[in-house]
C-alpha cells in the first residue's frame, strides 16, 4: 500500500467572509479620521491587511493521507473510522443542532454547506464522530470508506 494523498480540501472563506477584512479596514478608518487623515488612512490599511492573514491562517485543511485523517490540527487513523454519512444543508443543520452529541469531534465553517459525519469504532475512545465541513462531500467519504479498508485489510493479513 502506497501512502499517497487520496484527499485535501481548503475551507477557504466564502467572498462574504472575504469582504469582511476590507469592511473591517474600513471602519478603522473612519474611526481615526477625526484624529488624523493620514494616520487614520494607514490604520485602516493595517486592520485590513491583518484581517485578510487571520481569516487565511485560521483556514483548516482536511486531507485523507499517510493513514490517517487529517482536520485542521486533529489527526484520526483510518483503522478507527467506521461509517460515514454525508450531510447535506439541512442535515448539517440538524447534526450542528439538536442531533449533536457533546462529545463529537467538530470542525466546521459556517460558510461551507454541506459535511460528513465520521462514526469512530475505537473503544477507548469517548468521541462518538467526528462532524467536518467540506465542500466535495461524496469525495471525502469516498477517500475515508477506500482508505479506512484498505487500513483495516492490512491489519488483518499483517
Amino acid at each position: 500500500m502506497t501512502n499517497q494523498t487520496r484527499f485535501t480540501e481548503r475551507l477557504n472563506p466564502s467572498l462574504a467572509v472575504w469582504a469582511l477584512a476590507p469592511g473591517v479596514g474600513l471602519m478603522a478608518f473612519i474611526s481615526f479620521l477625526p484624529v488624523h487623515r493620514t494616520s487614520a488612512l494607514v490604520i485602516g490599511l493595517v486592520v485590513a491587511v491583518t484581517t485578510a492573514v487571520v481569516l487565511y491562517r485560521l483556514t483548516p485543511t482536511l486531507a485523507v493521507a499517510d493513514g490517517e485523517l487529517r482536520a485542521g490540527r486533529a489527526r484520526l487513523p483510518l483503522e478507527v473510522v467506521g461509517t460515514v454519512d454525508v450531510l447535506e444543508r439541512e442535515q448539517v443543520r440538524e447534526a450542528m443542532g439538536p442531533g449533536l452529541d457533546a462529545r463529537a469531534f467538530v470542525l466546521h465553517r459556517a460558510w461551507v454547506p454541506t459535511a460528513v459525519r465520521v462514526h469512530l469504532q475505537d473503544p477507548h475512545d469517548p468521541t462518538p464522530y467526528w462532524v467536518l465541513s467540506t465542500r466535495r462531500p461524496h469525495e471525502l467519504a469516498d477517500a475515508l470508506v477506500e482508505r479506512g479498508a484498505q487500513a483495516a485489510h492490512s491489519e488483518q493479513t499483517g
